[in-house]
Order: C-alpha cells, then sequence, then structure tokens
C-alpha cells in the first residue's frame, strides 16, 4: 500500500482507509498487519514513529506545565485531525490553525477551541467563522486585528450578523510581518475597537517573536507585550475573563515562557504558547533551536531524564535506491513532491536491504545533492555496496512542507509494524 493510495485497493485489503470515506481506527490497520521492512508499504512514503510522537508530546507538555502556562500547538503543520486529537488527549488548551478553511476542518474533526493566529480578511471567511459560531455554542474562536480598517469591516459584519467574534491585538515589529507598530496605531486600533465593541470583543494580546532572530530583540518584543497587555487590563479594556496573553513558535518558546511566566499575571491572563513542530520535530533548524534550549533552559537541563533527551525527530520520508548509474552516485525515487527542500535536503538516516535481519545506520557521507520531482541524487563512495531496491529512510528538515505533501501518512511502532493511518487536510 502506498500512503497516497490507502483504500484505493480491492478485496481484503479495501477497509474503507484514508480519504475514502472515515479515518482508518487502530484495529482497521492493526487487523491488516503491515510492515514496513516487508515491503508491505509502497515508497516512497512518509512515516511517523508512534514512541516518538509520544515523547515529544509528554516533553512539550511537562516543559509547559513546569511554567504554569498552556499550549495550543500550531495545527497548520501538520492538518492532521489525528494528531490534533492526540494533542488535546494529552492537555493542549486548543488547536492554533492560519486560515477559516483550517478552522473549518478543525471543527468538523471535534476541535472546540481555536486560536487563529492571523487575521481575518474577506467576507466568506468571516462566513465560514459565523456559521460556526452560529451552529455550535460550545465554539471557540479567537483570530487577530492589526488595524482600524479591519475591525471596522469584521465589525460591519458581525454585527450585521448579530454575533459578537473574540480577538486578539496582534503587536509586530518593524520590518516584520503583521501587526501593531507603534503606540499611534495602537491607540487607534483601540479606538476602532471600543466604538465597535458590540460587535468585536477584545479579549487580549498576541504576537509572534520568529519575525526576529537576535535573543535580546526577541526579549524587548515579549516584554513589549507584557506592557501592552498590563495597560489594557489597567485600563479595562479586556471583554474576556481571564485575558488570553498568546506567542511562541517552535524555535523560541523557551524565552517565551521565560518572559511571559515572569510577567506575575496571575489568574486575571491565560498566556498561551504555540509551537505547532515540536510534536515531529526535525533534523534542521529546529533542531539547532533545541540545542540551544536544552543547553540554556533550566526546565529543560531538569533532573527527569525525559526532559534531559530533547525532542527527538518523529517524521521520515522512506524511499528506494532506484538506479546505480555512476560509481559515486545513487538515485533515489524521492523528490520535492515527497519531502521538504526548503531548508535543506533530507539526511539519509536509516538503511535496509529487504530480506536482512536488522537496519543499519546510513554513513555519514551519504549525502542527498539535488532533488527534481520524483527523483533525489545521492552522493555515495565508490566502493559503497548500495544496490537497487535497498530501502532507505531519510530525517527532513522542516516538518510543515514535508507534511502537506502526503494525503496520508503511516504510523509504525518500534518493530516497524504500520499501528494506525493518519490523513491530512490541506
Amino acid at each position: 500500500m502506498g500512503c497516497n493510495d490507502i483504500g484505493q485497493e480491492t478485496g481484503a485489503l479495501n477497509k474503507g482507509l484514508g480519504f475514502l470515506g472515515r479515518a482508518a481506527s487502530m484495529e482497521d490497520v492493526a487487523a491488516l498487519r503491515w510492515n514496513l521492512l516487508r515491503e508491505d508499504v509502497s515508497l516512497p512514503c512518509a512515516v511517523l514513529y508512534e514512541d516518538r510522537l509520544r515523547h515529544n508530546l509528554e516533553w512539550m507538555g511537562e516543559f509547559i506545565a513546569a511554567y504554569g502556562l498552556k499550549l495550543a500547538p500550531h495545527g497548520k503543520t501538520t492538518m492532521t485531525p489525528k494528531l490534533f486529537a492526540m494533542q488535546l488527549a494529552g492537555g493542549a488548551w486548543g488547536i492554533t490553525l492560519a486560515t477559516a478553511h483550517q478552522t473549518v476542518v478543525a471543527h468538523a474533526h471535534g476541535v472546540r477551541r481555536v486560536l487563529m493566529a492571523n487575521q481575518l480578511v474577506g467576507r466568506e471567511n468571516m462566513a465560514m467563522i459565523a456559521r460556526l459560531m452560529e451552529e455550535d455554542a460550545e465554539f471557540e474562536f479567537y483570530c487577530l486585528v492589526d488595524s482600524v480598517a479591519l475591525v471596522e469591516q469584521l465589525g460591519a459584519f458581525f454585527h450585521e450578523r448579530g454575533l459578537r467574534l473574540p480577538v486578539l491585538l496582534e503587536l509586530g515589529v518593524a520590518g516584520g510581518r503583521t501587526g501593531v507598530r507603534d503606540e499611534m496605531q495602537l491607540d487607534a486600533v483601540l479606538a476602532a475597537l471600543s466604538s465597535w465593541s458590540g460587535a468585536v470583543a477584545l479579549c487580549g494580546v498576541e504576537m509572534y517573536e520568529g519575525v526576529l532572530e537576535e535573543e535580546g530583540s526577541i526579549r524587548e518584543f515579549l516584554q513589549r507585550a507584557v506592557g501592552v497587555t498590563r495597560r489594557l487590563l489597567k485600563e479595562k479594556r479586556i471583554a474576556c475573563a481571564p485575558a488570553l496573553l498568546s506567542g511562541a513558535g517552535s524555535a523560541w518558546y523557551d524565552v517565551v515562557a521565560e518572559e511571559f511566566s515572569a510577567a506575575g499575571f496571575g489568574d486575571a491572563v491565560e498566556i498561551v504558547l504555540r509551537p505547532g513542530c515540536y510534536l515531529t520535530h526535525d533534523i534542521g533548524a529546529y533542531r539547532e533551536a533545541q540545542k540551544r534550549i536544552g543547553a540554556e533552559n533550566p526546565v529543560a537541563r531538569s533532573v527527569n531524564s525525559k526532559m534531559r533527551s530533547g525532542l527527538l525527530p518523529a517524521l521520515q520520508v522512506w524511499t528506494y535506491v532506484q538506479s546505480r548509474p555512476e560509481a559515486e552516485k545513487a538515485i533515489l525515487a524521492m523528490g520535492k513532491r515527497d519531502a521538504a527542500f526548503d531548508a535543506g535536503f533530507p539526511v539519509a538516516a536509516v538503511w535496509f536491504r529487504p530480506g536482512d535481519a536488522e537496519l543499519q545506520g546510513a554513513p555519514a557521507h551519504w549525502t542527498v545533492t539535488r532533488m527534481m520531482d520524483q527523483h533525489a541524487f545521492m552522493q555515495i563512495g565508490a566502493g559503497d555496496d548500495v544496490r537497487v531496491g535497498d530501502m532507505i529512510g531519510f530525517d527532513i528538515s522542516h516538518p510543515c512542507l514535508t507534511f502537506d505533501k502526503w494525503r496520508t501518512l503511516v504510523v509504525v511502532n518500534a518493530e516497524y509494524d504500520v499501528v494506525d493511518v493518519v490523513e491530512t487536510y490541506f
């Protein structure tokens, strides 16, 4: 079975798995008794490791709890409802998303609290959210505002529908992305929010520190967010209790936790962090960020052995050696359609020859040098015993742009048995 073909087989394998009408249950997949190394799954295929997913889930849960904060992992990383459910069952406050479409998908799969870390712009996007609010009284939704123009558009739309939309004031930095830049803009947006308070409810403050690269600048930005939150509380501008204060991508969540928890807001403010890539991690930029966190953060250096081990890469793309046209070159049946390449090429991690008893670690000198749509060029040594049909599992950098290439991914246990199948909804 191929990752993007699950549910397409006939006979005994046609269990209704994948995107043919219902998600696969653990029992469905276990009954098929597939094993990756036995070649029951066609390659290339994106593979998740069950034990590492659980480890990362527990690690981040302990980290967040140590600071007394809440976690709303960014769902755009995976857009995989089964992983959303895992994170919520693990104690997540809610799921962060980026678009109205993503929000509708998440709601359809049982997510009842969404922080859309983005502006809600456009009539149909507003209508999609309004319909969810009208149809489901238990649904909690927050989005961002950073301009008078947007507050007025949201105010007019939701007033017409007789609804009140919860929003967070987004702060930004010069040269950055979205967000209020200075006090003049801040005062103007606050005035607009006051004018539309019946239709747009200010519930707190949001910022994204990932647009900055230096820790000192990031801490200044975080302290500014704390200061604005204090001002809004003092001026009684927050319409929700507790107020929300939110930040943190996947690279600087430790610094955000330190600065926000040190503010001492207590029960008046609920602090929500939004890293998304921690669940699968990677071997690129996020691994480097985790090294820094492990070395500098006191919680990450705690005596708990699980905490000390840090996050583990839980996502790989497996493929075959397809051709050996030259002595020092292997051509792989994997390309840009299968794995992220924007933040570095995939890195060979494990190597298996069908029929052998055990896997081997891939030699460090095996290097992907070029990727095309469905092929990758791998530099090897002249004497390396690499054969057509060998299987190689590749670690990836940037999980977001690997997930969005697959409609289904398989989950394997420590013995490489396929224990689950997860679907994406990009």
